[in-house]
């Protein structure tokens, strides 16, 4: 007995080609490796380096930014989200959305290029939120 199901053609033809669409359109990217975790509350305050003939840094204020609790922030006036996943902190939503930091100690940070490579900019924990 040979029954035939005409529906069943296009649909299984749609969803194969919403697959194969699907698939060119956006690479699946590679998974990232860490544990969740937190940055320390506190105001951080980021500076660049100096040199000798003057000042040993200088303060960059608009990246500064205050962890609150939890995963959030605040930043430039604006609250926002961050993601700490093993060292590198990306911040998700807000102010400061797209920007990549690694943490290099307990409560220093430092910045980090599209590239991957370690910018000059650096992140410290000065202190409780205020």
């Amino acid at each position: 007995m040979d029954r035939k199901f005409p529906i069943l053609g296009p649909l299984v033809a749609s969803a194969a080609l919403f697959t194969s669409v699907a698939a060119g359109a956006s690479p699946t990217p590679p998974p990232q490796a860490g544990r969740l975790d937190t940055l320390p509350i506190g105001s951080y305050q980021c500076t660049l380096p100096g040199d000798a003939s003057g000042p040993a840094w200088h303060r960059v204020p608009e990246g500064d930014f205050k962890i609150l609790n939890a995963s959030s922030y605040e930043a430039k006036g604006s609250s926002g989200v961050y993601l700490l996943r093993g060292d590198l902190v990306t911040f998700t939503r807000g102010p400061l959305k797209g920007m990549s930091l690694e943490r290099t100690g307990r409560t220093m940070l430092r910045e980090r290029a599209d590239d991957g490579s370690l910018g000059d900019m650096r992140c410290v924990r000065a202190g409780p939120v205020n």
